[in-house]
């Protein structure tokens, strides 16, 4: 059998797969809807500006992530590198220190503007609660569960676990999965120094990973087709025809790994793969809102990223300390089931405001402002919710996506390990 594979998305998932691929010697072709590469993480141009749909806040501990950027050749000073920081105006700073783990959160600890010592115990001791456990809990257990288990005072709730758990799960902490933030803990808290690393992108999220990833395919022969849909897939033997495919080709192995919507219905179109589809669908979609405001090169917040106490938004990150233009920033409404739908002048006020309150200073008058809601961002992150493996029932017909089931909620690393996982299985059918 030829060794190669269609790939239906260009998204991370999509061109993660890709390269593995075409570095095993598979000859691929991606199909993108879009012109654009990247996905859900993609650059968005508007009114001149060039912005991300969303703000992606990525980890040390994403190691496949940074592998596939060295291997394509990404330098690693696109990557503003910052120690695990949470710095809330006039509330909090939290710095791990350079020092190895874990000392190196400890110390970061005990230097804490915000907290009094029992607040700092308490953190630790919900840390010590997962490590007993080896970071197993019970499947049902909800974030707020943890917490209150673990007798955290409501000063640390409000800011540090809520917060974190938002910004990684998208699912407020009495509906998220407590298995799955502690997954998330044990990979960065309880890990390497390194792990805990924030890495903020200084370039655009399509410029970041997808469009190297082009590059390394077209080195390699792989094809790429943007403004190409693949509306059906119909099984033919041990083939698959995709309507859409200009080369009209009979594919023995395809990776759907476009957003789960979409997914859903290629894989209903396949006739043999309705529950699969059924299980997509059934994920619980939430939006995330990201709220641009372009302030002038005078201002500067005290951090690339700052948390904010009160709605609407919880993060902003200053694009400016991140190769932007200056006095850009990027308000992030994470579960913003009701936020997303309000009318988007109201909204950029309501942001102005909530950051001069707790910046505590006027902010000069907002030269451009723009809203960006993503509906369908991310899944609800919630106990024992059911996640599709990699595989379908049709033998050559993959899946790829951050909603695959994993030990990670819906990050750029879930759906680089999916697009990665698929690889290796296709490698490993064709050396049968």
């Amino acid at each position: 059998m030829k060794r190669e594979a269609a790939i239906i998305g260009a998204g991370y998932a999509g061109l993660a797969c890709a390269v593995e691929l075409a570095r095993q010697g598979v000859e691929v072709t991606v199909f993108e809807r879009s012109r654009t590469l990247g996905g859900r993480a993609r650059v968005v141009r508007k009114d001149g500006w060039t912005l991300d749909n969303g703000q992606h806040l990525l980890l040390g501990a994403y190691s496949e992530f940074t592998r596939l950027l060295r291997l394509t050749g990404v330098s690693p000073r696109l990557l503003e590198h910052l120690p695990l920081t949470v710095c809330i105006p006039r509330q909090l700073h939290l710095r791990a220190a350079a020092l190895p783990a874990p000392i190196h959160l400890a110390v970061g600890l005990a230097r804490a503007r915000g907290l009094n010592w029992f607040e700092r115990f308490s953190l630790l001791a919900l840390l010590r609660h997962l490590k007993r456990r080896r970071f197993q809990l019970p499947a049902t257990t909800t974030v707020v569960d943890l917490l209150t288990a673990c007798s955290q005072p409501a000063k640390l709730r409000n800011l540090v676990w809520e917060p974190l758990c938002v910004a990684a799960l998208n699912t407020p902490v009495h509906e998220a999965s407590a298995q799955i933030f502690a997954n998330v803990l044990r990979d960065t808290l309880m890990a390497s120094a390194g792990a805990s690393e924030m890495l903020i992108p200084r370039v655009d999220l399509s410029e970041l990973f997808p469009v190297p990833a082009a590059r390394y395919l077209a080195t390699r022969d792989g094809r790429l087709f943007t403004g190409n849909a693949i509306a059906a897939i119909t099984p033919e033997g041990t083939r698959f025809r995709l309507d859409g495919d200009p080369g009209e080709h009979a594919w023995p192995q395809v990776v759907i790994a476009t957003a789960p919507h979409h997914a859903a219905p290629l894989l209903a179109s396949t006739g043999a793969c309705a529950e699969v589809a059924a299980q997509i669908a059934a994920l619980p979609a939430e939006p995330i809102a990201t709220v641009y405001l372009a302030l002038g090169a005078g201002v500067r917040l005290p951090a690339p990223m700052i948390g904010l106490g009160s709605g609407p938004a919880q993060w902003v990150f200053d694009r400016g300390q991140c190769g932007g233009p200056d006095g850009l920033l990027a308000a992030v409404i994470s579960v913003c089931r009701e936020t997303g739908a309000q009318n988007h002048d109201a909204l950029i006020a309501a942001v102005l405001a909530q950051l001069e309150r707790e910046l505590d200073r006027r902010l000069p008058k907002t030269q451009w402002a723009r809203v960006i809601v993503e509906k369908r961002a991310t899944f609800a992150c919630r106990p024992g919710l059911s996640r599709p493996g990699i595989a379908t029932p049709l033998p050559g017909l993959w899946l790829a996506g951050d909603y695959i089931e994993s030990d990670y909620p819906a990050t750029l690393e879930a759906a680089v390990r999916a697009g990665l996982g698929c690889a290796r299985r296709i490698v490993a059918s064709f050396a049968r």
